[in-house]
C-alpha cells in the first residue's frame, strides 16, 4: 500500500467508538475553524495588499454576464473540489479540495464584500459575520443537543437549492432585483444545510471523511453568510 492511501472504515460514524467519534468531530470543526480563518485571511489581502488588483478583478467579474460565468465556473470548480476532498486514495487530494474550495469562495466573495466595504455603513459587514456566527452556534446546538437525524432534508434542499439557481440565472439574464424576500429565503435555506450537515457529522459520515465534512460544512456557512450579508446591505439602503 502506498504511503499515501487511506484505511477506509466501512462504518458511518454513528456506529463507531465514541472516542473516535469524538475524535472525528473534534477534527472536523477544526478543520472547519482553519477554513474559515484561511478564507478571512485571504480577503484580508484581497482588500489590503492586492486592493488595487481586487477592484479591477470585481469590476471584470460583475460586467454584462461575467458574473453567470463567475458563478458557473464556481459550480464546476466546486464539484471537483468536493470531489477530491472526498478521495479514498489519497489524504493530500483531500486538503487539495478543500483548500481550492476556499480560495474559490474568496474570491466569489469579492464583488459582493467590495460593495458593503464601499457603499455601505460600516456597521453592516461586522453585523452580518455576528449574525451568522450567531446563527450558526444555534443550528449546531439544536442538532447535538436534541440529536435528531435531518437527513430527511436532503430532498427538500436539493429541490431548493436547483429553484434558487434557476431564479439567479433568470434575474441575472433578464436583470431584475432579488430582494428581500428571495435573501430571507435562501438564509432559510442555508440553515437548513447546516442542520443537514450538522447531522451528517454526527451520524452519516465516515471516521475518516473529517475533511469532506468540514468542506460542507463550510460551503453551507458560507452560504448563509452571503446572504446574511446581501440582507443587511439591501435593509441598509431603505
Amino acid at each position: 500500500m502506498a504511503i499515501n492511501e487511506l484505511s477506509i472504515p466501512s462504518y458511518a460514524v454513528a456506529l463507531a467508538p465514541s472516542d473516535a467519534r469524538s475524535a472525528f468531530i473534534r477534527r472536523t470543526y477544526l478543520h472547519l475553524a482553519l477554513a474559515v480563518a484561511a478564507f478571512a485571511g485571504l480577503e484580508l489581502l484581497f482588500f489590503g495588499p492586492l486592493a488595487e488588483t481586487t477592484e479591477s478583478l470585481v469590476y471584470s467579474m460583475v460586467g454584462g454576464y461575467s458574473w453567470l460565468i463567475v458563478l458557473g465556473l464556481f459550480m464546476v470548480v466546486g464539484y471537483v473540489a468536493d470531489r477530491w476532498a472526498r478521495s479514498d486514495l489519497s489524504v493530500g487530494l483531500q486538503y487539495l479540495g478543500l483548500a481550492v474550495y476556499v480560495v474559490a469562495e474568496a474570491v466569489l466573495f469579492l464583488p459582493l464584500l467590495y460593495i458593503a466595504a464601499h457603499f455601505t455603513s460600516p456597521d453592516v459587514l461586522p453585523t452580518a459575520i455576528w449574525l451568522t456566527l450567531a446563527l450558526f452556534v444555534g443550528l449546531t446546538a439544536t442538532v447535538f443537543i436534541t440529536r435528531k437525524d435531518f437527513s430527511f432534508l436532503r430532498t427538500i434542499l436539493t429541490v431548493g437549492g436547483f429553484v434558487a439557481l434557476g431564479i439567479i440565472v433568470v434575474a441575472i439574464l433578464f436583470g431584475f432585483d432579488l430582494g428581500v424576500l428571495f435573501s430571507a429565503a435562501m438564509i432559510a435555506l442555508a440553515a437548513g444545510y447546516i442542520l443537514y450537515y450538522t447531522s451528517a457529522v454526527m451520524k452519516h459520515y465516515r471516521p475518516d471523511q473529517h475533511v469532506a465534512a468540514s468542506l460542507a460544512l463550510f460551503a453551507a456557512v458560507a452560504l448563509m453568510f452571503w446572504y446574511v450579508l446581501r440582507l443587511l446591505m439591501i435593509l441598509n439602503r431603505r
